[in-house]
């Protein structure tokens, strides 16, 4: 006999050789109908592998975040079934689970459009409806690299030829397909259910190498229930409206164009909109003790080799050689501040009484992304970070981490994100400093986390490669992900610097460098707020802030008086006296441009100093005097940070 350890704590004993579906048929016949797959000692596995030891046991359903990804991969084996059957000669790769679907890369001559959707999801509900069982087999490795290579399948052998020679070989069969793959999967095809939905094609390499075969990508889309599809494909519409490429378009914010890929041209209303978010971080940065530095972009490589960014980032940065006589140097464009900052630690000798020192910098960065991974001012080659480094003791890392996490908590508030998740990412496989310097560095992290009653998720193995760090993601508008702050603990960066301070014995201490950001990359970040407001920016942040539209021609003169005084209390305001009617002017100032406040103004308004105030979204019109006007706007238009005060 064996015995199963349930959730709860209850254990059953069992036959050797049972399996978690006829667990589930023992307790109950629901149960079994909703099981997919099972943990045993936290390993997922198929619902039919016999089970031989003790073990403690999870049956895993639809309702479980794994029960959703075996959905998803099982949907990428039958879109791959379903797209050779209908196109003899296809060559199938690989077709991994991706955030909220899956994908699959196919070799093939002729391209695929989307219009071969609709046949193949047709296709894809057949093999669902015949509910073939998924059947995993073990071959020997030499007998399927000739099996996968008679059927024509080059890929699939050459994956296999790749594979260590211990590697034990698995192919799963549903019906008569088959296809390479470790499982788990579902019992059978039918238990993927039909709210899955084909999105896009695109371009790809074997195995992202652009020497080697050119692959179409299909996309796809699958969830437990019809329900969940139709959620995520409202989310995904109404993240289309929202996009900030087209909304920044429309708003004339910025654009972007193949002369400088990756790199943004504001225009004078996306400057206007960048101003406000600096300005703003600078007042909170004041506010918490930061002292702001500007640092060179360009930087010799002997730098860059000390911290160790440049066996790291080479690839990545964007490198100039300079030719002085018969001396040549190599220079590199900043890809991140950090050892700048500590270079200005170093100028002068300093005392424990200086720390924590906190070091902030709207500091210019560039990194060579690769052109496919560029999506407008979303990942971009030029960008500025809100960053800041702060050096401590250790002692002071809770303290400092605590203040933090208070101070990215209200800026993420003020700029109307409530929504806030934490991630602790831990040591990475390929890192620099000695396993006690790591061990050191996650127990104070951790250890400030708790102090700061801060609920995080593990992110195994995430950390920079010279600490560990905190990824605070916050939640937008419809419901998206975003991750932006981050703070990391670095007791390596120091030592390779030669960072140090006098302590109160008089001796010489390394400091601990904190590295932060809230925003994270001020270009992601505006493009995030583009898209969370959906250009409806609140009043403090809109470029033009308020646009005095005129009735009739008598009244441009008051027009351009109560705009002057607007400006004058500090207001961003344009005056329109086309000869348009006002409901077409009102109509493209609220409608196209989002503009907050329309006030209009006849020969009424004219002659009694007054406006008609209408509120972006609302048909109400307000009859107010232009002092009132002028104090109310005015106080509105306060950032939030401003109006505490």
């Amino acid at each position: 006999m064996l015995t199963l350890t349930f959730p709860d704590g209850a254990t059953r004993d069992y036959q050797p050789g049972v399996t978690a579906m006829e667990v589930a048929k023992g307790i109950s016949k629901g149960l079994a109908k909703k099981v997919l797959a099972a943990k045993l000692d936290g390993q997922l596995v198929d619902a039919s592998l016999p089970i031989n030891d003790n073990a403690k046991i999870e049956l895993v359903t639809a309702a479980d975040p794994e029960g959703l990804e075996l959905i998803r991969h099982d949907a990428a084996h039958v879109l791959a079934e379903a797209v050779q059957e209908l196109f003899p000669g296809t060559q199938v790769t690989i077709g991994p689970v991706i955030e909220n679907g899956f994908y699959y890369d196919f070799y093939r001559d002729e391209p695929f459009s989307e219009d071969d959707f609709a046949a193949i999801e047709k296709k894809m509900a057949f093999i669902i409806n015949r509910n073939d069982k998924f059947e995993r087999i073990v071959m020997d490795r030499d007998e399927a690299i000739k099996t996968f290579r008679d059927m024509g399948e080059d890929f699939k052998a050459e994956l296999i030829e790749d594979l260590p020679e211990d590697e034990v070989i698995t192919v799963y069969k549903q019906g008569k397909w088959f296809d390479l793959c470790l499982g788990p999967h579902l019992p059978s095809t039918g238990k993927i259910g039909k709210a899955f939905k084909l999105m896009k094609v695109a371009g790809a390499y074997w195995r992202g190498d652009s020497d080697k075969a050119q692959l179409q990508r299909i996309y796809g889309t699958a969830w437990a229930s019809q329900e969940d599809l139709d959620a995520h494909l409202k989310m995904l519409e109404e993240a289309e409206a929202r996009d900030h490429r087209r909304v920044g378009k429309a708003l004339d914010l910025f654009h972007m164009q193949p002369e400088a890929q990756g790199m943004v041209f504001w225009h004078d209303k996306g400057a206007t909109l960048w101003r406000q978010v600096e300005n703003y971080i600078r007042r909170r940065l004041q506010g918490a003790d930061y002292s702001e530095v500007k640092t060179p972009m360009l930087i010799n490589n002997q730098l860059w080799k000390d911290s160790g960014h440049w066996d790291k980032f080479r690839e990545n940065m964007f490198v100039s050689e300079v030719t002085h006589g018969s001396h040549d140097e190599v220079h590199a464009l900043k890809p991140m501040n950090c050892p700048a900052h500590v270079q200005i630690f170093n100028q002068g000798m300093k005392s424990y009484r200086d720390l924590p020192l906190r070091m902030a910098e709207f500091g210019c960065c560039h990194r060579n992304e690769p052109t496919g991974a560029l999506h407008g001012i979303m990942r971009v080659r030029g960008f500025t970070q809100d960053d800041a480094h702060i050096f401590c003791t250790e002692d002071q890392i809770t303290s400092e981490t605590k203040s933090f996490i208070d101070l990215l908590q209200s800026v993420y508030e003020d700029f109307g994100f409530d929504g806030l998740t934490v991630k602790f990412s831990d040591r990475p496989e390929t890192r620099a400093g000695t396993d006690e310097t790591w061990d050191k560095s996650e127990t104070a992290l951790m250890d400030a986390v708790k102090s700061a009653g801060l609920d995080v998720v593990m992110n195994p193995g995430e950390g920079a490669f010279y600490g560990p760090k905190l990824e605070f993601v916050l939640r937008d508008a419809i419901g998206r992900d975003w991750q932006c702050g981050t703070l990391q603990v670095d007791f390596v960066l120091p030592e390779r610097l030669g960072a140090d301070y006098i302590g109160e014995d008089d001796q010489r201490h390394r400091p601990v460098m904190l590295h932060r950001a809230i925003l994270g990359s001020l270009e992601r970040f505006i493009g995030i707020l583009i898209e969370n407001y959906a250009g409806k920016f609140p009043l403090w942040l809109s470029p033009v802030q308020v646009v005095i539209a005129t009735i009739t021609s008598g009244a441009d003169d008051y027009a351009e008086e109560a705009a002057a005084k607007l400006r004058a209390a500090g207001l961003r305001v344009e005056v329109d006296t086309r000869n348009e009617k006002i409901n077409y002017k009102i109509r493209e100032h609220s409608a196209d441009r989002k503009i907050p406040v329309i006030a209009v103004v006849g020969m009424k308004e004219a002659e009694e100093g007054k406006l008609a105030l209408r509120r972006l979204g609302s048909r109400d019109q307000e009859i107010i005097t232009l002092d009132d006007a002028i104090k109310t706007l005015s106080r509105e238009a306060l950032a939030p940070d401003q109006r505490r005060t």
